[in-house]
């Protein structure tokens, strides 16, 4: 039977079997993951902050509500607790290369993403690529770990935090399918 398929017949024939392989970029890029914020101190603040690898990349999509209008710092931190009112539980910003505080960039944190903006309703939306974060295991992995809004904007400069104030609203970063293991002080994936 193959001898007698015509070239464009056996062509399409293995564009039909391979074609599933191609388009299957869950399979390639890994799980997506998502933080659901939750207001600390009584605060209001909540929203969700979803991670979706793209390539050697993850894209990064905020949207936060009950916010004061005005730009808000937000971070990942190194420990996937909030259970502190004040969210001191997640720690400090993520940062396992030992870089200094800044905005988003090679040379600062990998947990800094910078400042979010809250429109008159109080509606922050943000959408970002890194190449600086995984949501895979080692180094740069950050599932388990927290995502945080600040009060306040975040300067950008100041160590080793950017001064933007008491933490209004924390979420563990957790993969959309399976199970996440927080990453907490002394864990064994405490990095």
């Amino acid at each position: 039977m193959v001898a007698a398929m015509t070239n464009v017949t056996k062509i399409c024939l293995m564009l039909v079997l391979i074609a599933p392989a191609c388009n299957d970029k869950e399979e390639t890029d890994g799980p997506s993951a998502t933080a659901t914020l939750v207001g600390l101190n009584n605060s209001g603040v909540n929203g969700t902050v979803r991670f979706m690898p793209q390539g050697d990349e993850v894209r990064i999509e905020v949207d936060v509500y009950g916010l004061t209008p005005g730009p808000h710092g937000i971070h990942i931190h190194e420990f996937g607790d909030c259970s502190a009112p004040d969210g001191s539980s997640a720690g400090d910003h993520f940062d396992p290369v030992n870089q200094p505080h800044g905005a988003p960039g090679p040379a600062t944190h990998p947990g800094d993403l910078g400042n979010i903006a809250a429109d008159a309703n109080g509606t922050a939306r943000i959408s970002l690529d890194t190449s600086r974060i995984t949501l895979g295991k080692g180094t740069a992995g950050v599932l388990g770990r927290a995502v945080v809004v600040h009060a306040m904007a975040d300067d950008l400069q100041s160590q080793p935090a950017g001064d933007s104030g008491a933490r209004v609203a924390c979420g563990v970063i957790r993969a959309d399918s399976g199970q996440t293991v927080p990453v907490v002080m002394g864990g064994p994936n405490d990095q």
